[in-house]
């Protein structure tokens, strides 16, 4: 706190000087003539030597200085006793009653010099003492004036400092949030390893044993899409055209493990310059086979198509009614991708005869 205080009462009150001082000066001489502007001093004030109106006005300068630097210094004593933000009733009370005090003083050591410079051959007049204590009033008014905007001056100035303050510690938690979201997205591409590589190597191994010609063509396959699979695991969204190359490289696995027992078809327009998460697509597909049985005679069908603002994965519904337990990665971990990257996300539409998942197209 006394750091912040010490950044700003230097600068401030700097710049406050040129521009309070001469204004005090201005707004301190207005208020003492429209308080009493037919007073015998105003009338008479430029029937006067010039040297006694320079020497008037530059005792009132003077004094406007010293008044000026003494609210500075009531403040920044103040500040180190009873700041603002501890006890605020009790901190104005005491600025305005010790701001009070100082002019009071000033005036007494205002009239002391005056009385060294001027020489008074009789005693003042009702007139003259009514001028000088209209005179106090105007100097007592101005210092709480001055206390006030030296005091408003420094609190506009912690008020922004508390916003600046607040904006870069928003920017901050932002930035930990984003590398926070990076983290959990990659954590979450991660996932899709095992999961895509257990399905395949367990297929590999079966051709192996029944056909090695047809287990080499697989393993070249599975080499292509598991390449495409690392290239992106860096990239949150791909295009349609990427995602497609994919799927179809993918989708001579899904042949060579199935057969006519699962028939996919793709109807996509890959002309649109949108995207999804990459491997979004193949997850479907597996999720699909995973939990419906897949036979010759009643083959799983898959329809993957595209609607203006959503890419549809549809299969019709044989669900294997002893599902082996999930292990949570499919449309969990698509749904959860699609939360860190946008605020629209997946959706099913499910009835007795198909199962659906709509992805929404996402702005590369």
């Amino acid at each position: 706190m006394v750091k912040t205080r010490t950044i700003f009462s230097k600068p401030l009150n700097r710049h406050l000087r040129f521009i309070t001082i001469p204004l005090i000066f201005v707004v301190l001489n207005l208020l003492s003539y429209l308080l009493n502007p037919y007073s015998p001093y105003y009338q008479e004030y430029f029937d006067r030597p010039i040297l006694e109106i320079l020497t008037d006005a530059g005792l009132t300068l003077l004094f406007c200085v010293l008044i000026f630097e003494l609210s500075v210094f009531n403040s920044s004593m103040l500040d180190k006793v009873i700041p603002w933000t501890e006890r605020p009733f009790m901190r104005f009370s005491i600025q305005l009653l010790t701001q009070i005090v100082f002019v009071i003083i000033l005036m007494i050591l205002l009239y002391y010099i005056g009385s060294l410079v001027y020489t008074y051959k009789e005693k003042p007049t009702f007139e003259e003492e009514l001028n000088s204590l209209q005179f106090v009033y105007v100097c007592v008014i101005m210092g709480i004036l001055i206390s006030a905007v030296t005091t408003g001056n420094f609190l506009l100035q912690k008020w922004t400092a508390t916003m600046m303050e607040a904006t870069d510690l928003k920017l901050k938690t932002a930035e930990f949030k984003e590398i926070a979201m990076q983290a959990e997205l990659q954590s979450l591409k991660l996932q899709l390893d095992p999961h895509f590589m257990f399905n395949n190597f367990s297929t590999l191994s079966e051709l192996i044993s029944e056909d090695q010609l047809k287990a080499e063509v697989f393993l070249r396959n599975l080499s292509r899409v598991y390449r495409y699979m690392i290239a992106n695991l860096k990239k949150d969204i791909v295009s349609l055209e990427e995602e497609l190359k994919f799927v179809d490289a993918y989708l001579y696995l899904i042949r060579i493990r199935y057969g006519e027992n699962v028939i996919v078809s793709v109807d996509i327009n890959n002309d649109d310059d949108r995207g999804i998460p990459p491997i979004t697509l193949q997850l479907l597909i597996e999720n699909a086979i995973k939990h419906n049985a897949a036979t010759k005679s009643n083959p799983l069908l898959i329809e993957i198509y595209n609607t203006d603002s959503h890419i549809v994965v549809s299969n019709n519904l044989q669900r294997i009614k002893l599902s082996i337990p999930s292990a949570r990665i499919g449309l969990q971990n698509i749904r959860s991708r699609y939360a860190l990257l946008s605020e629209d996300l997946p959706f099913v539409i499910e009835n007795e005869y198909s199962f659906a998942v709509h992805l929404p197209l996402l702005p590369l």
